[in-house]
């Protein structure tokens, strides 16, 4: 058992990733073999992966640290607007764009306030949807621990990348196109930017990525080729997003704070504690 936890606390990361990939692929073997009717994609992975890798890896230092990122309420007024607002903003330009270009849509005249309140709530409280199964997991663990030894572009590449592949099972079953997977990737450099400017705060990111799957492309009522140049035109829109923090706010992606990169002390068998991580 000493010689497991130790393989943990030196490979916490790779810990994380390989459980989060491992518990919400879990069902594709089983389906692969005739034994499911369909693929069931597990979006608690990563969620469950930090509660796992933190209690073998950290124990309760760890929980304390990972705990206070989750709640980290006490932000700007200016950057709860943004994480509610900002995902909006984006599908409202695409959509419009989209229109402009020749897409035939119903509007927006069929959306309530209740209805998207209501989608808002559900989706805020519920594991097995994305917000809440992957906010924990890959921006309040994940993002410390790649920040503790890397720039906040490298670590928002790497995740990207990783959380792109992450999706890759909906793509081979038709619950996301294609054109999903560079999406996810660039718009987690917004995550993480809106992450580290927040001090580390998970409720943030939870909040945004909550508001971009309450509001959609769906939204519009865009079908085929619509919907398809809509997908393009996102992912274009959000590009641009990105760009835009590049630039107009460069020490974001040069230095991370400390509250968003650090990921607690590491118990050792002595009883004593060494700080930080050594080696991510």
């Amino acid at each position: 058992m000493p010689r497991f936890r130790n393989w943990f606390q030196r490979h916490r990361l790779l810990s994380f990733f390989g459980l989060s990939y491992a518990i919400s692929w879990s069902s594709w073997p089983v389906y692969a073999v005739g034994m499911m009717p369909r693929m069931e994609f597990l979006p608690v992975g990563p969620l469950a992966a930090a509660v796992i890798v933190i209690g073998l890896a950290e124990g309760r230092a760890g929980y304390r640290t990972w705990g206070r990122r989750l709640i980290r309420w006490r932000v700007h007024w200016a950057w709860y607007a943004v994480a509610l607002l900002f995902p909006a903003l984006l599908v409202l330009v695409t959509g419009s764009l989209n229109i402009v270009f020749g897409a035939a849509a119903p509007g927006l005249s069929q959306l309530t306030w209740s209805g998207l309140l209501m989608v808002f709530g559900v989706r805020l409280i519920n594991p097995m949807d994305g917000p809440l199964g992957e906010e924990p997991g890959f921006r309040g663990y994940a993002v410390p621990l790649l920040q503790a030894a890397r720039t906040p572009l490298l670590s928002a590449t790497l995740l990207g990348v990783a959380v792109a592949f992450w999706h890759l099972p909906l793509i081979i079953f038709g619950g996301l196109s294609i054109i999903g997977l560079p999406i996810t990737f660039v718009i987690t450099f917004l995550y993480v930017w809106l992450f580290n400017r927040t001090g580390g705060s998970v409720l943030l990111t939870l909040l945004f990525h909550n508001s971009q799957g309450t509001f959609t492309m769906g939204s519009y009522g865009f079908t085929g080729s619509d919907l398809t140049r809509a997908e393009v035109i996102y992912l274009a829109v959000v590009t641009a997003a990105v760009l835009g923090t590049v630039l107009l706010d460069r020490p974001a992606w040069r230095t991370a704070p400390r509250e968003a990169t650090d990921v607690g002390p590491l118990p050792v068998r002595s009883g004593r504690s060494v700080p930080g991580p050594p080696a991510p």
